[in-house]
């Protein structure tokens, strides 16, 4: 989120409309996106919160394969967790020698510590095209979607609401992935999803909460812990 703001907050996207001729970055994905959310909205009875939505759903979709690599990078690092904090034990007063020893294992169990990251890298110019896509698309900012005028922040604070719960949720299903520091976080992205929701327009919170309830039945599907039971009801 941090890298997607500082990419959104060099122009104002108000005063900085879309133009192809402007370079690589508005040619080649904020110009498209644009492009494909007003022509469903163009099919979707111009209603640009549903044309957010099948967008959203498709990019979710276009990554899916990233973040299945991801989550079985996540579930290899989780299951030699137990070797590894033998080998910090057994090494803790030579520490290059507990490196050297925690790439052997890694080597070992084929495991690449940097595979869960990469693909969140990959993903990320996507979603500052698409932040850019909606912020400058001169007709998003001018419809309504239900209560919602989607160029000016929510007079009723639902959305930033809304999107703090969906946020909360999304992480607290992706908890058993978590380190015990990644979990301490999980009570401060939700506040500032909530503070960001407030100030910006309409459209971007909608978005993240079409992001957060996707990966949310993503996660469902994903980290679910299988029965131990056949016959019993997943623990």
């Amino acid at each position: 989120m941090i890298l997607v703001l500082a990419g959104c907050g060099s122009m104002n996207p108000q005063t900085n409309p879309i133009d192809p001729a402007n370079g690589f970055w508005d040619k080649f994905f904020i110009y498209p996106l644009s492009t494909l959310m007003n022509w469903f909205a163009d099919i979707l009875w111009g209603q640009y919160g549903l044309s957010i939505l099948i967008v959203t759903i498709l990019i979710r979709f276009l990554v899916l394969p990233l973040t299945l690599k991801q989550y079985r990078s996540s579930k290899k690092m989780q299951d030699i967790q137990p070797e590894m904090k033998k080998l910090k034990e057994k090494y803790k007063d030579d520490p290059k020698k507990q490196q050297e020893e925690t790439m052997k294992l890694f080597q070992a169990n084929g495991v690449n510590p940097l595979a869960g990251c990469l693909p969140l890298l990959v993903q990320m110019p996507i979603l500052i095209a698409l932040y850019h896509a909606i912020m400058r698309n001169g007709e998003i900012s001018q419809h309504t979607f239900m209560w919602l005028k989607l160029g000016s922040p929510d007079p009723y604070y639902v959305l930033p609401v809304l999107a703090a719960i969906t946020t909360f949720l999304q992480q607290k299903m992706m908890s058993s992935q978590m380190t015990s520091q990644m979990q301490a976080l999980m009570f401060i992205f939700p506040v500032m999803i909530f503070v960001m929701s407030m100030n910006f327009a309409s459209a971007l919170p909608l978005y993240w909460i079409y992001s957060n309830l996707f990966t949310v039945v993503q996660s469902y599907f994903l980290y679910r812990r299988p029965s131990t039971n056949k016959g019993g009801p997943s623990k």
